[in-house]
């Protein structure tokens, strides 16, 4: 069930009710079932993976107590480590086999060709249930604080198998720590009026982001993306530009509709995106972007590797490989590889040209601060992220190549040829208005909570700016045939 289906505008107010009039002890299991039905409308075969990664991740947390408490600390050390290793090899077992079967095939079957062996190319005919690498992240990072004494097991089946299956952040996050969303479960929450007004109106900036920019913009993405040979210059810049919109307004608008109908049931899930495309630099870039991932990846992945605590060409190591597996997390492709590995390459050389760069600020007398400096850094990580992109959205490594090409060489704009790549004028400029939008309200939301500043406002004042922005949505909004909007991109990884 997607959130912009009619389902979902059926189902939440119907579980949201539910959930408050049941007695408080009880209200977790209504969650946990309304979570299931949630995940298993797509295909009741989805649950039980779901519930197998559960299960695995919840022994371990008990077995691993167990094994610490173990007279002979060397002994306890070994079977703790021993328990999470087979988390994690069982989990991302079900991972490889389900996601990355194909791609790993593949890539077997050309380095033997190479060697002049004939090899029958095989395709597994696997589902890949949809969200299965953000609750196979969360569940493990469970397994994680559990070992390192950051949290107690949870004992209670149900509650955790909650935590893993909750159903605002379970197909594409936010990926909640363990230690923060787990107890929350425990917690008797009481219906809170102004709480769910707050939800409610990230929810609609949500659905504003998705339906109105993100889906118009990907039309004239498709385009471009679906026949890169035939499209030039302004024109494959436009696509690009509009990619890195069109996904950020996505995930984003998913990321604050699963964060506000959390919140409506009186949880608190953690921000997933900081104005993104204001960062200085790609380091500050995903310290803004997917918050949650990049934070996944730095306390499981990067500090257990040393992090920045060794060498120099360690450090840097340390920062490929990282970046290396967050673009596979993302998907069984060299495209995401290759985007991953660029933002890598990115940090890298940022790390080594630092130096120099602080050098020649300080010789030509330039104020890193200064609003000039700012921008400009601003412009030129933005530029970096966009096209970075490129490899992101490419069907293909070749696509992505012949579209870096064919950016260097001028386009045929005579007779309109920008209009013609998916959205007539009107609906272009609709999508710069868009795009101006999000730009304003990620730029003032630095400083003011436009969601606060718009309760203080009396009751006129508020219900018609409710109303006008359901209004905007449904008839703006872009939706297909069946009056359904694209489904999230997010929900492929």
């Amino acid at each position: 069930m997607s959130f912009i289906s009619v389902q979902f505008l059926i189902f939440f107010p119907l579980a949201v009710f539910i959930y408050f009039i049941l007695p408080k002890k009880q209200r977790w299991i209504w969650l946990l079932f309304a979570s299931y039905f949630f995940y298993m409308n797509w295909n009741p075969r989805y649950g039980t993976l779901l519930a197998v990664s559960t299960a695995i991740t919840y022994c371990s947390g008990l077995l691993i107590e167990r094994a610490g408490c173990l007279p002979d600390p060397k002994r306890a050390a070994k079977w703790k480590k021993l328990w999470v290793a087979a988390s994690f090899i069982l989990n991302l077992g079900i991972l490889g086999v389900f996601k990355y079967l194909n791609f790993f095939n593949e890539i077997y079957t050309d380095l033997v060709s190479l060697l002049g062996i004939s090899v029958e190319r095989m395709k597994f005919d696997l589902l890949l249930p949809i969200g299965i690498s953000f609750y196979t992240f969360q569940a493990l990072s469970y397994t994680v604080d559990v070992y390192r004494g950051d949290l107690k097991p949870e004992r209670n089946f149900g509650k955790y198998a909650l935590f893993v299956s909750f159903f605002p952040q379970l197909v594409a996050g936010p990926i909640e720590k363990s230690k923060d969303l787990l107890p929350q479960f425990s917690k008797a929450q009481s219906f809170d009026y102004d709480r769910a007004k707050r939800g409610l109106l990230l929810m609609l900036w949500g659905y504003f982001q998705k339906v109105v920019v993100a889906d118009r913009l990907a039309q004239l993405v498709k385009t471009v993306y679906s026949s890169p040979g035939k499209y030039f210059g302004v024109e494959v810049a436009v696509a690009n530009l509009f990619f890195a919109f069109q996904i950020y307004c996505d995930f984003a608008g998913y990321s604050n509709i699963a964060i506000g109908a959390a919140q409506v049931l009186g949880y608190s899930l953690t921000t997933n995106f900081s104005r993104p495309y204001f960062s200085q630099s790609i380091k500050e870039f995903w310290r803004r972007w997917h918050i949650t991932l990049g934070a996944w990846f730095r306390d499981y992945l990067y500090i257990p590797l040393g992090g920045n605590r060794c060498s120099r060409v360690r450090h840097c190591l340390n920062l490929f490989l990282v970046f290396a597996v967050c673009g596979l997390w993302h998907g069984a492709s060299f495209t995401f590889v290759f985007w991953g590995t660029l933002h890598g390459l990115y940090q890298i050389f940022g790390l080594l040209l630092k130096p120099a760069r602080q050098r020649a600020a300080k010789a030509l007398k330039i104020d890193p601060d200064s609003r000039p400096s700012r921008f400009l850094k601003a412009l030129f990580t933005f530029l970096l992220v966009d096209f970075a992109w490129i490899f992101f959205r490419a069907n293909t490594l070749s696509d992505a190549f012949t579209l870096i090409g064919n950016l260097f060489r001028p386009a045929d704009l005579s007779n309109g040829a920008l209009f013609s790549l998916g959205l007539k004028a009107p609906e272009f400029f609709a999508a710069l208005a868009g795009i101006a939008i999000v730009l304003i309200v990620d730029a003032v939301s630095q400083k003011i909570d436009l969601r606060a500043l718009l309760l203080k406002k009396n009751t006129a004042v508020r219900w018609t700016a409710y109303l006008s922005a359901a209004l905007i949505i449904l008839i703006f909004g872009i939706y297909g045939s069946q009056y359904t909007a694209q489904q999230f991109i997010y929900f492929q990884f």
